[in-house]
């Protein structure tokens, strides 16, 4: 189920909570972020076992800078991460953000 987060003390939470969990950087305005957005909750209902949340940039402008900054990772929008074990581990923008390309950097389960 796909969670919307705002503030940099909830993505610190997850950060702490999560093993691993994707987030999508998502523009209310751009039309490839729709279209990247759409492929992410069709991911999201797919994999219902995998954490997935979202930031809207102009509503949590510093929190984006926040995961820009700490993980040193170009901001872009549209943008999924995938975190694990507290750091990025995959990335994607713009036209990667598929359905497919999320279920393919699913970290195996040791």
């Amino acid at each position: 189920m796909l969670k919307k987060i705002d503030s940099i003390e909830e993505f610190t939470e997850l950060l702490n909570k999560e093993n691993s969990f994707y987030l999508l950087k998502h523009s209310l305005t751009c039309p490839i972020s729709q279209a990247a957005y759409n492929e992410y909750e069709k991911f999201s209902n797919e994999h219902e076992n995998i954490p997935t949340y979202y930031l809207a940039v102009q509503d949590s402008r510093p929190l984006s800078n926040e995961i820009a900054e700490q993980f040193q990772i170009k901001h872009e929008s549209p943008q999924a991460i995938l975190f694990a074990n507290g750091k990025p581990s995959w990335s994607a923008s713009h036209w990667k953000i598929t359905n497919r390309s999320l279920a393919q950097a699913i970290p195996v389960q040791e």
